[in-house]
């Protein structure tokens, strides 16, 4: 009998770099949670930081006050992720990016104090983890983590960064993220593109009047 464990453990992993305060990134992390259920691949979630991203390996080169203000609180959400990784192991980044993804981009509380400690109760954690939002001592392993991404995708790119078949690549970026068989014929074009020698790019500029939907 193939068990559920056995069906699972024949599964392509694919590599899924996050910030949990991006809202592109949360769509696609939701379309690859739809891709499991029509193809033969599971998500394994990884941290990036878009704070460390723009402030540091970009220098704050060209941003607002607004925007510099936004990235300094990012480090906060992804640091507990990290502290959690630590504690847990990296499978409880799945749940709690769930946890707190639903809270900041579904329910639209990103400036809620509350949604950090009810995230990690949501995920069976410790509420003591929401300390390391104030803390440095888990940059290292975000960055260890960002690095792996970044290093191969390069630094004019953000996030969501996934790996096919061992092809790091930033997207797919949507506004809305395809169900069922449609969001299984995206991962099949995503497939073809990540085996083809040589690619690069492919992009359309993204109209500043569109905005993310997470129904």
């Amino acid at each position: 009998m193939i068990t559920e464990q056995t069906e699972l453990l024949d599964r392509d992993e694919v590599p899924f770099w996050f910030d949990p305060l991006c809202p592109w990134a949360w769509i696609t992390s939701r379309w690859l949670l739809e891709v499991e259920q029509v193809r033969p691949v599971r998500a394994d979630w990884r941290i990036m930081s878009l704070a460390y991203l723009n402030l540091i390996q970009r220098e704050g080169k060209g941003l607002s006050e607004d925007y510099r203000d936004l990235m300094t609180k990012a480090w906060g959400p992804v640091r507990v992720c990290a502290a959690a990784a630590e504690h847990g192991g990296r499978a409880i980044l799945g749940p709690l990016y769930t946890a707190i993804g639903t809270r900041f981009h579904t329910q639209r509380r990103r400036d809620d104090p509350s949604v950090i400690t009810e995230a990690l109760a949501e995920a069976s954690l410790p509420d003591s983890l929401a300390a390391a939002a104030t803390s440095a001592e888990f940059d290292q392993l975000i960055k260890t983590s960002h690095d792996e991404a970044f290093n191969e995708v390069g630094l004019d790119v953000g996030t969501p960064v996934l790996r096919i078949g061992g092809t790091a690549l930033f997207g797919p970026v949507l506004r809305q993220a395809p169900r069922g068989e449609a969001a299984g014929r995206l991962w099949d074009g995503l497939v073809i593109v990540a085996g083809t020698d040589g690619f690069f790019e492919l992009k359309r500029s993204r109209d500043r009047t569109v905005k993310p939907s997470f129904a």
